[in-house]
């Protein structure tokens, strides 16, 4: 280290592992801008087949091959036994028109058994699960591991269909707010890999 110039501390295990401040954290999260997707599933049970669909905005891909992706349910969301019992579940990535499918399917203590009657949707035909018209896009997964998140289950599916629709206008979802993609002129694939700021589209980079 050249003389004169000061060390930066490092922090002790003990001061990382002392925790961060619960608001400070959910400011952080809420600041990160993210699509919006409905996650479905069919559960049978002894009363019959019910359709079960929440609003997830944590949602990820995870590999290409095996094509997988991830979602993370809320233990305490009446959706996470379902899904987990069901083995088969779907994705709908909304379109800017689905922001009150996005509403709706976020709302605690809506009624079950007519959830869905009043929100345009289709069948998967791998999976039979519910998937929303007003989408971008749409995944059917098998799951293919669930982690324990402490108070949510890291969903882990392998993706059994995939398909896109002929619009591109996906919904976008910011600090409590839905909002609108604004896209600017230069895409990265127009971007010269080496030069300054240009990064991949994933978590493929050298680091």
């Amino acid at each position: 280290m050249p003389a004169g110039v000061a060390a930066t501390p490092v922090p002790s295990v003990r001061s990382v592992l002392s925790g961060v401040d619960d608001q400070a954290f959910r400011a952080v999260l809420g600041r990160f801008a993210s699509g919006v997707t409905v996650l479905s599933a069919v559960h049978e049970t002894d009363d019959g087949v019910r359709d079960h669909a929440i609003t997830v905005s944590a949602f990820t891909s995870v590999s290409l091959k095996p094509p997988l992706v991830l979602v993370c349910v809320d233990i305490h969301n009446r959706f996470h036994e379902p899904v987990l019992a069901a083995g088969l579940w779907g994705v709908s990535v909304l379109r800017q028109p689905g922001h009150p499918v996005a509403s709706w399917l976020a709302t605690r203590g809506r009624p079950l058994g007519h959830q869905l009657d009043e929100v345009a949707h289709h069948r998967g035909p791998a999976t039979g699960a519910v998937l929303i018209d007003d989408a971008v896009a749409w995944l059917e997964c098998r799951t293919w591991a669930a982690y324990d998140g402490a108070d949510h289950t890291i969903l882990v599916g392998e993706v059994v269909s995939a398909a896109v629709a002929g619009t591109d206008d996906p919904l976008l979802y910011y600090r409590s707010h839905y909002g609108a993609l604004v896209r600017w002129p230069v895409s990265e694939r127009g971007l010269d890999p080496a030069a300054p700021g240009s990064a991949p589209s994933s978590g493929s980079g050298d680091g």
